[in-house]
Parts: C-alpha cells; sequence; structure tokens
C-alpha cells in the first residue's frame, strides 16, 4: 500500500488489503494450512507498531515510497526494498508508430498507471514525432495545450506532493478534478502533456501514479538517451528503461550508458517488465533497482530472495591457476 498522508487512500488500501488476506485464508484453507502464515496489521495501523513488527521479523519486504523502503533498511532485520519507478520510453525513428503507440497505452492505463513500470515520459525522436502523436491520439490519448496543462498540474500537485484525489483515477475523472470538462467529454484513455526540462520544477518529469504521460522531444537517438539520464537524475534511476525501434547494438548501449537494470524492447513495458508470458523476465510486482535506486538487489524479487540455502562442500582435487591465466590480461595491457 502506497501512503500518502490522505486517510481516504489509507482507508482504500487498508480494505483491500483485508479483502485479499480473505481470499488467501479461504485456499489456506482448502489446503488444511494455518491462517496465521498469512497476516495484517490490526486497527489503528502506525508507523511505530510497523517498526516494531519490522524489528520482530525475520525478513522485511517492502515497497511503496521511498519513506518505507529507507525505514525497512534502518529497521535492523534483514530488508529487500524497491526503487522509485518513473519509466521513461524511447521511440526511435526506426519504430513502428503504431506498433509502439498501441503497447504504451496498454501499458499506461493498465490499473490506471499506479504500477511503477507503467511509462511515465516517452521520449521520441524528432523525425516521428508527429506521426507518434497522432499514433497515441488514436489509441486514446488527449494532448493537453499549456494552459490545460498548468491546471492539470495544479490539480495533480499540492504543495509539491502528488494529490490522492488524482492518484489511480481515471483520465476523464482527473480532468474534472482540473476543471477540464471538456477534455473529460471526451473520454480520454490517457492525458498526454508536452515537457524539455526535469526536476523538481517539472513535476511532470517525475513519477505521476496516474493515467498522465510526459512528451519529449528528441533530436536523434543520442539526444533522447541524454533526455532520459535527465530524468533519471531526478526520479527513477535504477529501475528500467524502455525503447521501441531499437537494434541489438542500442539495446546494449541503453543498459551500458543508462543506470537501469532492465531495458524493454519493443515491448508493453508495465506488462513486460514484472514478467510476462512472452518475456523471459521473472514474475513479480517488486523490481530492485540496485545501488542506483537505493535497493541491495536488482533482480525482480520473487521465492528465492526468501530462501536460506544451506550447502554442503566435500574436498576436491586442487586446481590452482597460474598466475598469468588470473592476470594475464592485465599484464599485457600495463606490464608486470
Amino acid at each position: 500500500m502506497r501512503q500518502r498522508g490522505d486517510r481516504g487512500a489509507f482507508a482504500e488500501g487498508l480494505s483491500s488489503c483485508a479483502l485479499l488476506i480473505e481470499f488467501i485464508h479461504a485456499e489456506f484453507a482448502k489446503a488444511g494450512l494455518d491462517a496465521g502464515l498469512v497476516q495484517m496489521l490490526p486497527q489503528p495501523i502506525s508507523k511505530a507498531a510497523t517498526a516494531a513488527l519490522m524489528k520482530h521479523a525475520d525478513l522485511v519486504v517492502t515497497t511503496g515510497s521511498q519513506a518505507n523502503v529507507r525505514m525497512a533498511y534502518t529497521s535492523g532485520t534483514p530488508a529487500f526494498g524497491v526503487g522509485a519507478g518513473n519509466v521513461a520510453s524511447i521511440v526511435t525513428a526506426r519504430a513502428n508508430v503504431d506498433d509502439a503507440a498501441h503497447k504504451i497505452a496498454v501499458s499506461k492505463t493498465f490499473d490506471n498507471a499506479t504500477s511503477c513500470s507503467s511509462e511515465n515520459s516517452v521520449v521520441i525522436e524528432d523525425a516521428i514525432y508527429q506521426s507518434m502523436l497522432d499514433a497515441l491520439t488514436k489509441q486514446g490519448g488527449v494532448l493537453l495545450d499549456a494552459a490545460q496543462k498548468a491546471r492539470l498540474q495544479a490539480a495533480m500537485w499540492h504543495d509539491g506532493k502528488l494529490s490522492a484525489r488524482c492518484t489511480a483515477r481515471a483520465a476523464a475523472l482527473i480532468t474534472r478534478e482540473a476543471g477540464l470538462d471538456d477534455i473529460a467529454a471526451r473520454e480520454p484513455k490517457f492525458l498526454m502533456v508536452e515537457e524539455n526540462g526535469f526536476g523538481a520544477d517539472y513535476p511532470f518529469s517525475g513519477e505521476k501514479l496516474a493515467p498522465v504521460l510526459t512528451m519529449y522531444r528528441a533530436r536523434d537517438t543520442a539526444h533522447a538517451i541524454e533526455i532520459v539520464k535527465g530524468i533519471y537524475a531526478y526520479m527513477g534511476a535504477g529501475h528500467s528503461v524502455g525503447v521501441h525501434g531499437a537494434d541489438d547494438a542500442l539495446a546494449v548501449a541503453l543498459g551500458t550508458h543508462l543506470p537501469v537494470v532492465r531495458v524493454i524492447v519493443d515491448q508493453a513495458h508495465c506488462l513486460a517488465t514484472g514478467g510476462n508470458f512472452d518475456t523471459g523476465l521473472p514474475f513479480s510486482l517488486s523490481m530492485g533497482c540496485g545501488t542506483w535506486g537505493g535497493n541491495n538487489f536488482s533482480a525482480n524479487l520473487g521465492y528465492r530472495q526468501y530462501l536460506n540455502v544451506t550447502r554442503v562442500a566435500y574436498p576436491i582435487a586442487e586446481r590452482v591457476p597460474e598466475v598469468d591465466t588470473l592476470l594475464g590480461g592485465y599484464f599485457r595491457r600495463f606490464g608486470r
């Protein structure tokens, strides 16, 4: 559950968790398992109670805000936490714009964009910028003008913090919250705003937890990479990057030059990052972001992170390598 300080959102998260546990306990009953294997804190839930639970647990796995993750890491208990989401996807001039637009729309509208793996920004090469905007419009997106963007920003952020009144809401509801009834009447699936900067002064460059896409125009692929670097320097380092229309060399270059542990090529990013039947990544809703994202792991969190593995070691035949086998490459480059 994401705690944003709003009591309504807190109550919704609490009731959703309770309902989920009811389903789990029903299955446990069928299997003759103890319901106590999966529990939730009783009300009233507080940070103090959560901290006490963390200290008494054997392992803590946490997601949501970075405050929650830092709390887990400082609990004194071994912990796995995930980094901030703020995914950007690059669309190169070689991309099939209709295919890319369809996949981005599918990803952006999944669960009203509450997944950390949904695109928050799309960086499009100049040569196809307008055709990509047209393709996204066909998928249900609506591009706001500067005045409409300002009204949306005022509705989505209060004192620099995301408003719970816009978080996880459908695009039409968000536009009504912003007083953009004419846009709401068009029944948009997602909203688009154009941006050219990043950082705290450009809130649309960060994670929005809503079906709102920030559009950047790049001169070429190299410029697109620099834009993504700027975005991730503000928020989202370590998580992943999407790309449409990339060859193998570009995919590897993105992994080499960007602070990301996943490069998602020609896929609906939200579905692929957490594992899917047509990608090789493990199924998970918790993605480690490595040290870039302030995490101690960079994998998709799964059952392996919960296991203690005991190894039995027997003597084997000794194999001591020659010095040149270990350091020959170094010696050839720099001398002994």
